[in-house]
């Protein structure tokens, strides 16, 4: 017997792997590169359209203003990547899954899509309630606010990452259901501890939403009040997908 062969067919393996992760990674950067490269032409358009909101709220004479010199150009740019990178996000996780599933067991993998699925249709929806619903208000909130004879004259780029920090703040937030999902499959908690625990939860969710969002009423209880919402749906969700006494029974 070859007392080489079992470590030569770990090499083996172990090449594979990597040859396998480095084709899910390129697929997955040619396909952002693909989506960023087609909504190029549309930069200019894509920020006008994020810059709406803003806009419908300023008062006579207020606008959006580029101070730095390249902002025009980058900025634009910047706004077509991230929506570019959020448009290819069910792409770039079924990269990650399919790299992932062949060692996931068959129950793994039943659980795994839908919570996959779940967690990119809640960050979308936590996106779109942020343009709709919270910049909308806070902005109005802002221009009822201001100051007399101060003009709002917003910078675009800091207008950019002011909207970005928003919807990565309220898209990360949605997923709160998801993760009281995992915890639950993962057995640190139970759906009853959860539901026992809501109290502490609320005051939590009111202190995160004072942290990550503007310092403003409107935009902290326009996410404390669908988070606490998420959090009864994550209860809910978790009762769902529990283990059963008979599944975590030792077997005789």
């Amino acid at each position: 017997m070859n007392p080489a062969g079992p470590e030569s067919d770990t090499e083996s393996s172990l090449m594979e792997h990597l040859l396998e992760l480095r084709t899910r990674l390129l697929r997955a950067l040619a396909g952002l590169v693909v989506v960023l490269l087609a909504l190029l032409p549309f930069a200019n358009k894509l920020y006008a359209w994020l810059a709406q909101p803003l806009l419908d709220k300023l008062p006579a004479g207020g606008q959006l203003i580029a101070v730095q010199v390249a902002s025009p150009f980058f900025t634009p740019i910047k706004l077509a990547f991230f929506v570019a990178l959020v448009v290819t996000a069910p792409w770039l996780l079924y990269q990650a899954w399919a790299f992932v599933a062949p060692g996931l067991y068959q129950r793994e993998k039943k659980l795994a899509l839908p919570l996959l699925a779940s967690a990119v249709i809640l960050f979308y929806a936590g996106c779109a309630f942020a343009y709709f619903v919270v910049l909308p208000s806070v902005f109005g909130f802002l221009a009822a606010i201001k100051p007399d004879g101060v003009a709002m004259m917003t910078d675009i780029n800091a207008y950019l990452d002011f909207v970005l920090v928003i919807f990565l703040a309220f898209g990360a937030s949605f997923q709160l259901p998801v993760a009281l999902v995992i915890l639950v499959l993962l057995g640190w908690v139970t759906p009853e501890q959860l539901k026992a625990g809501r109290g502490y939860a609320i005051v939590g969710i009111f202190v995160l939403a004072a942290l990550i969002t503007p310092p403003d009423v409107i935009s902290q209880l326009l996410l404390a009040i669908p988070m606490c919402l998420l959090y009864e749906a994550g209860i809910l969700a978790s009762k769902l997908v529990a283990p059963r006494p008979a599944d975590t029974a030792p077997s005789p």
